[in-house]
């Protein structure tokens, strides 16, 4: 491959936080035109390589070129201005600022004397975001976008610069199926006008949808640079992990449902209506829908963080009507895992040990003491029994990769001793090995009579793990499935509220 040929080369690039070493003379190479994906498990270096390349970490050793020239950027400003564009998975916007200003944070256009020219500001604003089939304006204050428009937002701010290389980390963890088309159009033209583009996933179809190379990281270190037309998603996990995944997805209920631990009558609140359902012991209930179907509200007013207008819930028989606070809720034995645990699910400045203990806290107090011997042994055996790769209890949970961090957010719950989980998007932007884990995880658990809801944008993760799955429409259910009738098309046509699906439950 000629020199010219490439828009990206990375050598023998070093980088250590502290004692642990996270890039170990890692290499990488992107052509021109090229959708490259780099792809390995949450902790293999992928984020961290990457925040060097655009100028977010410094590197210890090693050798970037850009377009021929090397560089060694110092901000991610510099990094932009040479024509380098970042969407990254967590959300960077300013959320008190307008959705224009925030796309065109780094080039704000001007007219002369240097005002700010926002006709235009808001007109090359407007035109990026029906690109996306986005439903709101340029003038919209970015903070009271939910967190898929958000991530249309990154999206748009990235391709409204003049860029060489565009890196897009897990781009489509919060997107529509018709954003993420359209996404996918904007990535074909950027590739047919030169830009390299740089695809961090940890969703195979994606991968081999798009990109026409892979390099695969593990542990801090290269293992490979494949062609994807020439390998199949098996050899890439296989390289990913280092080992056979065996069965990616848990067998189902080996035993029929036991007795009834939830029931929701007519729950209705701001953006749901009439929502009722059962859940039983030893089964898995999933929730379906499109985004914005209400799914994460129903689950948020079930555990009381969000206000309901009418309904009736039973747990394990016990009738709960009106306003009931959460900590009541938690303390009966439901839980609600958030769907953002950076946000919402865990302390990140906090140690792991902290983290998983916070929930019993008060049984490691005597006589207003803690004891920090049984803290950290109760730490240690969750972390053993859901297998976190941390190098010590006392890591702060912000360190730890994505993965790590929610299986820690599972632990915490677990020790609480939990009759009924609820996991919201469980594996949202964690590889392919821990989503693995999680999945039986959940089994597990549902075998031994906690009940579990799994609430998921993400069909295959549907199918797969639930016995039961209930369907969502604009806030209401819409149908459910049962077994082998969970499928991909029967769960779409109900989830678009396509009379086909709707008519083929009714006559089940």
């Amino acid at each position: 491959m000629e020199k010219s040929e490439e828009i990206l080369t990375v050598e023998n690039l070093t980088k250590s936080f502290g004692p642990v070493k996270v890039l170990d003379n890692v290499q990488l190479s992107v052509k021109k035109g090229e959708v490259h994906a780099l792809v390995g498990e949450n902790g293999a270096g992928k984020s961290t390589m990457m925040n060097i390349v655009s100028g977010v970490y410094q590197r210890d050793s090693g050798r970037i070129c850009l377009d021929g020239e090397e560089v060694n950027f110092i901000s991610p400003r510099q990094a932009c201005m040479a024509g380098i564009g970042f969407v990254h998975q967590e959300m960077s916007l300013c959320p008190h600022m307008s959705v224009a200003e925030n796309v065109f944070m780094w080039n704000i256009p001007t007219k002369r004397g240097g005002a700010v020219d926002f006709v235009r500001l808001y007109e090359e604003t407007n035109l990026l975001l029906r690109r996306f089939g986005a439903g709101f304006d340029a003038r919209t204050r970015t903070g009271e976008l939910n967190v898929a428009q958000q991530q249309v937002v990154e999206i748009a701010r990235a391709l409204s610069m003049n860029v060489k290389l565009i890196i897009f980390d897990e781009p489509t963890s919060s997107l529509t199926e018709s954003e993420t088309e359209n996404l996918y159009h904007s990535i074909e033209m950027l590739k047919d006008s030169g830009v390299g583009v740089i695809y961090i996933s940890h969703r195979m179809p994606e991968i081999f949808r798009i990109c026409d190379r892979a390099t695969v990281l593990r542990d801090g270190k290269y293992v490979d640079t494949l062609s994807i037309h020439e390998v199949t998603p098996d050899d890439i996990v296989l390289k990913m992990v280092g080992r056979s995944l065996g069965d990616y997805y848990p067998p189902k209920a080996s035993v029929p449902p036991g007795k009834e631990l939830l029931r929701v009558e007519n729950l209705s609140g701001k953006r749901f209506q009439n929502i009722s359902f059962t859940l039983k012991k030893h089964e898995i209930l999933g929730f379906s829908g499109l985004v914005g179907s209400g799914r994460t509200e129903v689950m948020q007013a079930l555990c009381g963080f969000l206000p309901y207008t009418q309904g009736q819930i039973w747990l394990e028989g016990q009738k709960f009507c009106g306003k009931v606070k959460s900590s009541e809720l938690i303390r009966l034995g439901l839980f609600y895992l958030t769907e953002d645990r950076k946000a919402n699910g865990l302390f990140l400045n906090m140690t792991t040990r902290r983290n998983i203990s916070v929930t019993v806290l008060e049984e490691f107090c005597h006589h207003g003491f803690l004891n920090n011997e049984e803290e950290k042994n109760l730490s240690s055996a969750m972390i053993h029994e859901m297998d976190v790769r941390v190098a010590s209890d006392l890591t702060p949970a912000g360190a730890m990769s994505g993965g790590n961090q929610q299986k820690v957010m599972i632990a915490k719950w677990l020790v609480a001793h939990p009759r009924v989980l609820i996991m919201d998007e469980p594996t949202r932007g964690i590889d392919v090995g821990s989503k693995s884990e999680i999945h039986h995880k959940l089994r597990k658990l549902s075998e031994e009579g906690i009940g579990v809801i799994v609430v998921s944008s993400e069909l295959p993760e549907i199918i797969g793990v639930c016995d039961r799955v209930v369907v969502m429409h604009e806030g209401s259910v819409v149908g459910e499935v049962v077994g082998k009738d969970i499928n991909e098309e029967t769960l779409m046509l109900m989830a678009s509220n396509r009379k086909k699906g709707v008519d083929a439950i009714c006559e089940m």
